[in-house]
């Protein structure tokens, strides 16, 4: 069985626009790249090549990566969640129990995860601990520095979508 991927529209906009631009863009251009440097001569001694191709290869495995990430996503409407449970695409409020700050959050998929942009990735271990919870519930996470605790504030529909 294929394991679904949860992205939001936009998210998924973004790895189809990336592939696009690595398939018509990148990989056209390292292959003259290629071309040029294969024209320099000996190939044994030309970093030129040998860089070139190494850019091919990371090229051509990325463009595989997203092919795959592609075909496996699940593109969730952020804007149509509910509010009564944290869940995919959910903007969630906790309140940190040691320090009393409030973090705000969405929760999205590992591809469109950006702490320092206010998202989070639902496979992290946070955003694992947040799933299904409801505004009052106790959140426990474990981390390196020991066991965090929050409780979660707010649920309001997603934005990011």
């Amino acid at each position: 069985m294929v394991e679904r991927i949860p992205m939001s529209k936009n998210g998924y906009l973004q790895l189809k626009k990336e592939l696009e631009r690595l398939e018509k863009t990148e990989r056209p251009d390292v292959v003259k790249a290629i071309e040029v440097a294969r024209a320099h001569g000996d190939l044994s001694e030309n970093a030129e090549y040998h860089a070139a191709k190494e850019r091919q290869s990371l090229i051509e495995g990325r463009i595989l990566e997203l092919k795959d990430k592609i075909g496996r996503a699940e593109v969730i409407d952020c804007t149509k969640v509910g509010t009564e449970r944290a869940v995919f695409g959910a903007v969630i409020t906790l309140m940190d129990m040691d320090t009393d700050e409030e973090v705000t959050y969405q929760l999205l998929g590992p591809e469109e995860a950006d702490v320092k942009s206010g998202s989070i990735s639902v496979l992290a271990p946070l955003g694992r601990s947040i799933l299904g919870k409801a505004v009052g519930d106790e959140v426990n996470v474990k981390t390196p520095g020991g066991i965090r605790e929050f409780e979660l504030i707010s649920i309001q529909s997603g934005t990011f979508c």
